[in-house]
């Protein structure tokens, strides 16, 4: 059993994603996402940047839209080349299951050299029958919202003036308790793990104390050693349990106080007497303690973002993070963007999406699981990651740029 399952309820799930105009994505909607969804590619296919959506997104509600804006080179570089209009990014989710999809669309664009908020709503079907409406409806800071556990379409709609042109409406009305769906999104996306995790920043000596979560480059994974092993023994040795099974000779690993106050990590190897320091540690063996520390954190985020987790790790330990990977998606709704056939080769079709450029320089996606040829293979006893070695998916290779044909190849 994963070390997460625990009392506890489902997590939300992103359904649906819809993105226009943010970079390489001028137009593309990922459907029925799984609670593992894993973004295949070659260098430059759009990977990064779907990747980047969620951190935007999140970034906004963390640290505001102006920020994060800025942070991506405003207009001229986070918008698509040639194309006008706002960027826009929509995703469809469900609070938990037996719930009414929710979906949550935004579009912002760029006024005197400062990004605004020029549409924002929420909208869901409340019964089983009737049509969506919007129960937070938002334009240039001017909009109205229906409170309440369950709005209904014919609910009043309260007006409430936003502070300035790049506040987002779901941010400031769900600080406010009586918009509960609201809070709901808003302390939904809040909590989105989208990591950058970096085995160096991992041998850093950071100051002690225990922290309950990893951050997003894991520079504070001795905090997080020294917090679980006070709080959360048990998940420590089932982490530990995991690194030996996934590098062996792996004896401990200990998160100590200096006399400076500093935490010293420290990774025994079942040789020898002595433990290594963590910055003397293979770069392979940190970042899989990171990514383990991560996937099974005992009150798991709502979404974890991963990048690339092949980097720095050998092939043969993917195939195991591939599956660490899903058996936290049993309680976190968890993205891996890759370009590894070794971590390919532990995933099924459905939880796959193939993304390349088109002759237009634009991210194209094709869900695998709509590939006849792939699925036979499958039924075969075949492997993803051969597959797309061999290249039979028809799109993602590096060497040949091949793109399947319109009819194939829309956003799924």
């Amino acid at each position: 059993m994963h070390a997460m399952t625990m009392e506890g309820e489902t997590p939300p799930r992103i359904e649906r994603l819809k993105v226009r105009n943010f970079r390489a994505l001028r137009d593309i909607e990922l459907r029925h996402l799984t609670p593992l969804t894993v973004l295949l590619g070659p260098n430059g296919s759009g990977k990064s940047t779907v990747f980047d959506v969620f951190a935007f997104l999140a970034e906004c509600f963390e640290s505001g839209l102006r920020r994060a804006w800025e942070k991506r080179g405003r207009a001229r570089e986070l918008k698509s080349r040639d194309e006008f209009g706002p960027t826009l990014i929509e995703i469809a989710y469900r609070e938990k299951p037996g719930r009414p999809m929710t979906t949550y669309h935004l579009e912002v664009d760029e006024r005197n050299g400062r990004p605004a908020v020029v549409r924002e709503w929420l909208r869901w079907k409340r019964h089983r029958y009737g049509a969506p409406f919007r129960f937070l409806d938002y334009a240039d800071g001017v909009g109205r919202v229906i409170s309440g556990e369950l709005p209904a379409a014919e609910d009043e709609r309260i007006e409430v003036p936003l502070s300035s042109p790049d506040t987002l409406a779901v941010n400031a009305l769900g600080q406010l308790a009586e918009n509960p769906r609201v809070v709901a999104l808003r302390d939904f996306i809040m909590g989105w793990h989208v990591s950058y995790l970096s085995s160096e920043d991992a041998r850093g000596q950071p100051e002690a104390g225990p922290q309950e979560r990893l951050s997003k480059t894991g520079d504070n994974l001795a905090n997080v050693i020294q917090y679980l092993s006070e709080e959360h023994p048990e998940s420590l040795e089932f982490i530990f349990d995991r690194l030996r099974e996934r590098v062996p000779k792996i004896e401990t690993v200990t998160a100590d106080q200096m006399p400076d106050g500093r935490l010293l990590l420290q990774i025994k190897d079942a040789p020898f007497s002595k433990p290594v320091l963590a910055r003397f540690a293979s770069d392979g063996t940190l970042k899989m303690l990171a990514y383990l520390v991560l996937l099974n954190d005992p009150v798991p985020p709502p979404f974890i973002g991963i990048e690339e987790p092949e980097n720095f790790l050998h092939p043969r330990l993917l195939y195991g993070l591939a599956e660490e990977c899903r058996a936290a998606a049993e309680m976190t709704q968890t993205l891996v963007t890759t370009h590894s056939p070794f971590f390919l080769d532990a995933l099924r079709p459905r939880e796959v999406r193939v993304l390349w450029r088109d002759e237009s320089g634009y991210t194209r996606c094709h869900a695998l699981d709509r590939n006849e040829k792939v699925m036979a293979f499958m039924d075969a006893g075949a492997l993803l990651g051969d597959l797309w070695m061999e290249g039979h998916f028809g799109v993602g290779d590096p060497l040949t740029g091949s793109g399947m044909p319109t009819r194939d190849a829309g956003g799924h």
